[in-house]
C-alpha cells in the first residue's frame, strides 16, 4: 500500500481525483507562489513603493518563469518552506535592477497561504459543481419517486413506512444546507494573507493595507482587513464543511451497502464490482468507498482543527501540520461528491423488492399506525397497550397483525391503518418540498 492511496497509480482511480490533485502538486504549488509575487509587485509598483518599470518585469516574468520545483527541494527542506528558495531562483532570472524588489516586505507565509488560497478556489470550484450535480439527481428521486412506499429502518429493523423520495430527500438535506454555507466558508477560506515578519507590514511605509486590498482585487481573493497568519478560523471552517460533506455522502454510501444487500435487493446501481471467487456478487463498491472516504476525512480534519492553534505571532510546526491534513481532505472531498453524484444518477429503486420487503406478511409495519388509528376511540395508552400484546401474539404464532386485529375489533374499518401510501405522512410533501429547494422554486 502506497503511502497516500490517492496518488497511487495502482489505488488513485478508487480514492484519486486527478483534476483536483493536480492544484496540488509542485508544479501548481510553484506557478501560485509566483502569480502572487507578481500580484504583490504590481500592488506596490501601483502605490509607488517600488518603481513600476521593476513591477511591470517582475509581473510579466511570474507568469512566463519556468522554475523546476525539484531545484527548491533541498533548501525546502532546510527553511521548512519553499519561497526562500524560490524567490533566490526567480530574482536570477530578472535583470539586476529589478530582482532586488521582488519579495518586497513580504514574508515566506503570506506567499505560501495566498497561493494556497488560489488554489483552493478552484478545487472548491469544482467540488461546488460537482454537489449541484449530486443534489440535482437527489431532487429528481425525491420528486419522481415521493410516494412510492418502503420500509423505513431504526436500528436496523423494520419501522414504519417512508417513501424512496423521502430517503432521498434525507440523503440531500444536509448537502444542501451545506451547499447554501459554502459562499461563506469560501470567503472566509479564499483570502490574500499580507503580514510581513510579524503581520505589521512594518515595511510598507503605511501602505500595507492599500497593498493587501489591490492584491485582493488583481488575484480575485477576500480582503481580510487584517494578517492571517495565527489565525486559521477560514482555513478551520474549510475543513470542517469537507468533513461535513463527506460524512453526508457517506451516509449515503453507508445506506445503500444496506439497501443493495442480500435481503433487501431495493435498489440497483449502475456500477458494481465482482469477487475474485464468487461468480455471483456484485459488490456495492462505490458505496463502500464513500464510507471509507468519510471515515478519512474525519481525521484528517482533526488534525487540521488541532493545528488551528497558532503560537504567537507565527507557529512552524502548527502549520506544517495543516499542510499535512488539508490536501488530502480536499481530495476526499472532491472524490466523495464526484462519486455519489455518479452513483445518485445511475441508481434504480426497485419497487417490486420494496413492496414486498415493507411487509413480511406480518404487518408489524403498521403497528404505530394501528394504535393511532383506534387512539380516538380507545384512548392512546389502552391502543398502544392492546397493539403491543397483538404484536407479541404475532410473533409467537406468524398470524399476521390485520387478522388479529380484525378479531380484536370486529366491525372496524382498519384498512386505513394497513395502508402503505396513508402511512407514509408527511414523507411525499418533504421530498417535494426537498426538490423544489434543489431547484430553486
Amino acid at each position: 500500500m502506497p503511502a497516500s492511496p490517492q496518488d497511487s497509480a495502482l489505488y488513485g482511480g478508487l480514492f484519486g481525483d486527478p483534476s483536483v490533485a493536480r492544484l496540488f502538486g509542485d508544479a501548481m504549488v510553484v506557478r501560485a507562489m509566483l502569480l502572487v509575487e507578481g500580484a504583490l509587485a504590481e500592488a506596490q509598483g501601483a502605490l509607488g513603493l517600488i518603481p513600476e518599470t521593476s513591477a511591470r518585469a517582475i509581473a510579466k516574468a511570474a507568469r512566463e518563469a519556468e522554475i523546476d520545483p525539484a531545484s527548491l527541494a533541498t533548501e525546502t527542506a532546510r527553511s521548512a518552506v519553499p519561497v526562500p528558495a524560490l524567490v533566490a531562483a526567480f530574482r536570477a532570472t530578472l535583470a539586476p535592477e529589478h530582482a532586488g524588489h521582488v519579495h518586497y516586505g513580504a514574508t515566506s507565509q503570506d506567499i505560501v497561504d495566498t497561493a494556497l488560497s488560489l488554489r483552493l478556489r478552484a478545487a472548491l470550484d469544482i467540488a461546488g459543481d460537482r454537489l449541484d450535480v449530486l443534489l440535482t439527481a437527489l431532487a429528481r428521486h425525491a420528486d419522481t419517486h415521493a410516494t412510492l412506499p418502503m420500509a423505513a429502518r431504526t436500528y436496523g429493523q423494520v419501522a414504519t413506512p417512508t417513501s424512496w423520495g423521502e430517503t432521498c430527500a434525507t440523503w440531500g438535506r444536509p448537502l444542501l444546507s451545506l451547499r447554501d454555507r459554502l459562499p461563506g466558508v469560501r470567503a472566509r477560506a479564499l483570502a490574500v494573507s499580507l503580514g510581513g515578519a510579524a503581520g505589521t507590514l512594518s515595511a510598507m511605509q503605511g501602505q500595507g493595507a492599500a497593498v493587501r486590498a489591490r492584491m485582493a482585487d488583481a488575484l480575485g481573493l477576500t480582503d481580510p482587513g487584517a494578517p492571517w497568519h495565527s489565525d486559521r478560523t477560514g482555513i478551520a471552517d474549510l475543513a470542517a464543511w469537507c468533513a461535513q460533506v463527506t460524512a453526508s455522502t457517506a451516509k449515503l454510501g453507508a445506506d445503500l451497502v444496506a439497501l443493495t444487500g442480500s435481503g433487501q435487493s431495493e435498489v440497483r446501481l449502475a456500477d458494481t464490482g465482482g469477487s475474485s471467487t464468487m461468480p455471483q456478487k456484485a459488490n456495492p463498491v462505490g458505496p463502500s468507498v464513500l464510507v471509507a472516504l468519510g471515515a478519512h476525512a474525519q481525521g484528517l480534519n482533526a488534525t487540521v482543527q488541532a493545528a488551528a492553534v497558532h503560537r504567537q505571532a507565527r507557529d512552524g510546526g502548527a502549520w506544517l501540520a495543516e499542510w499535512l491534513a488539508l490536501p488530502g481532505l480536499v481530495l476526499a472531498t472532491t472524490r466523495s461528491l464526484a462519486l455519489a453524484g455518479e452513483i445518485a444518477v445511475g441508481m434504480t429503486p426497485d419497487a417490486a423488492r420494496m413492496d414486498a420487503n415493507l411487509d413480511d406478511g406480518t404487518g408489524l409495519i403498521f403497528a404505530e399506525a394501528l394504535v393511532f388509528h383506534l387512539a380516538p376511540t380507545e384512548g392512546r395508552p389502552a391502543a398502544q397497550a392492546a397493539v403491543t400484546a397483538l404484536c407479541k401474539q404475532v410473533a409467537a404464532t406468524g398470524t399476521p397483525l390485520s387478522r388479529l386485529a380484525a378479531d380484536r375489533w370486529p366491525g372496524t374499518d382498519l384498512t386505513p391503518a394497513f395502508d402503505p401510501v396513508r402511512g407514509l405522512g408527511e414523507a411525499p410533501a418533504q421530498a417535494r418540498a426537498f426538490a423544489a429547494r434543489v431547484r430553486g422554486k
